[in-house]
């Protein structure tokens, strides 16, 4: 089965058709772009890249889109939720190397009744101070993989022009007659903190 490259706003089942999909891995993958030097590089600390530490967190809401417990968010500082559906695999700080840069795991079986829908975002850790937007991130992209047989089910890259955009909301995982789909959401926000993010779904 080939991968299901999604476009922003797609909707795929994932596990109508696939009996037995329980467990998944959802990948989320950047790359800081490159900077170019010159004179001015030079004086504002050369052509290297600052590390951009970006977070990604999962937001676990009710049928009416709301969050309704503070374990109901999966992020580097509560790393598993309370009834254990989600786990969140740790922090990477800067984004670089190969592949998924932060991977959170996803036990459907266990999410509660009164979860509908897990919402994947991601951060610019302390965007403000820094001066860092998503401008200056490249190569984004949510996968979704068959924990159970490494089988990647979806991707979706983000190609948009997200300057002076400092959270992201990436995609969503959600129920759907018994069933679970996920969408590619890919929306910019100037939301500078996980707190604002959180208190959108509040």
């Amino acid at each position: 089965m080939s991968v299901v490259s999604l476009q922003k706003g797609q909707k795929i089942d994932l596990t109508k058709g696939n009996a037995g999909l329980t467990k998944l891995l959802v990948g989320l993958g950047w790359d800081p772009v490159k900077k170019s030097g010159g004179f001015l590089g030079g004086i504002f600390g050369g052509g290297g890249n600052a590390n951009i530490d970006c977070d990604a967190s999962v937001i676990m809401l009710d049928q009416n889109g709301k969050i309704t417990k503070e374990k109901n968010l999966v992020y580097f500082g509560n790393q598993k939720s309370q009834c254990g559906s989600v786990i969140h695999s740790g922090d990477n700080l800067t984004g670089d190397g190969e592949g998924d840069d932060e991977q959170l795991n996803v036990d459907l079986s266990r999410v509660p009744n009164d979860v509908h829908k897990l919402v994947f975002v991601v951060n610019i850790y302390d965007c403000v101070s820094r001066r860092q937007d998503f401008g200056m991130i490249g190569n984004a992209y949510i996968r979704v993989v068959n924990a159970s047989n490494n089988q990647e089910l979806c991707k979706f890259n983000l190609t948009e022009n997200y300057s002076g955009k400092t959270s992201l909301i990436v995609g969503e995982l959600y129920r759907y007659n018994d069933e679970w789909k996920f969408s590619a959401i890919g929306e910019g926000t100037t939301d500078t903190a996980i707190s604002q993010l959180v208190r959108r779904y509040s």
